[in-house]
């Protein structure tokens, strides 16, 4: 793959453990909700896509007949199975594939979920149209997207920590072209062919013992923040996040509340005739 130095899997499977142990956690929660939206039974094909360490594929199995967990990273897979293997779950097939070339056939699922993976891809539209393909008419798509910085008091305290490190990031902007706006995550998946779509904003609280813990997790579980590392070099590095551990322990009260939210589409693939 070629494009966002996020569709490499090398800096995913760097975060895979920091993913798995805190990541995957607070995704955890919208992915119960993501389920609740498909009428899953043990006859049911799931695909889930951009599984990451199965926050999504784990629940699904517990429901489902077949759960096909597709991602970049090799590492978040191999996490992926051995929790589903802890569980007692023989019922997940791993992939690693790249979401816009799904490997399955045509109609070969009852349900489809991307559970904060589309927004990472500079060609999502190949994407939702892949989710469409291998649907079976009245088959159900979730899809998860972050709300706006603005929404996110979670989001809203690390990018002013990470401000006071660089001062020249200015002012968060939401982005009214991507998913986080409404209107835009609607038509893409009308667009891609689903009926009936509707967006749900919910939200979960996170809580940390305090401002270091909270940002030792991010650069643990991010692989935005990996790949800024690497181009700062170690120097430049410690130099800002030495900045916003200090602006972290200031501002962040221990066990503080901080609400994150996420925006689901729901849609259908419709029956023909």
């Amino acid at each position: 793959m070629s494009g966002s130095p996020l569709e490499s899997a090398e800096v995913w499977d760097a975060v895979a453990d920091g993913y798995g142990e805190f990541a995957a956690a607070v995704m955890r929660p919208f992915s119960a909700l993501a389920l609740e939206f498909a009428a899953l039974t043990s006859e049911s094909a799931v695909v889930d896509v951009a599984a990451g360490t199965g926050a999504l594929s784990l629940p699904a199995a517990e429901r489902a007949g077949r759960v096909c967990a597709v991602d970049i990273s090799p590492a978040m897979l191999r996490l992926l199975e051995a929790a589903a293997a802890s569980a007692g779950l023989d019922n997940i097939v791993t992939d690693v594939a790249d979401a816009r070339m799904l490997p399955y056939a045509t109609r070969s699922f009852d349900a489809a979920f991307s559970m904060f993976g589309l927004m990472l891809f500079p060609d999502r539209y190949r994407a939702l149209g892949e989710l469409y393909r291998v649907l079976r008419p009245g088959g159900t798509v979730v899809v998860s997207n972050w709300a706006p910085i603005c929404d996110s008091p979670l989001l809203t305290v690390l990018y002013e920590a990470f401000r006071e490190a660089v001062p020249e990031l200015g002012e968060p902007q939401q982005d009214f072209l991507g998913l986080e706006n409404p209107e835009v995550f609607q038509s893409e998946l009308r667009t891609a062919g689903f009926h009936g779509v509707v967006i749900q904003r919910h939200s979960i609280v996170t809580r940390f013992a305090d401002g270091v813990e909270l940002w030792e997790t991010m650069v643990r579980s991010s692989a935005s923040l990996r790949l800024m590392r690497s181009l700062w070099g170690d120097e430049l590095w410690t130099e800002r996040s030495l900045r916003v551990r200090a602006y972290l322990d200031r501002r962040y009260r221990p066990n503080q509340p901080l609400p994150a939210s996420a925006l689901l589409g729901i849609g259908h693939k419709p029956q023909p005739g």
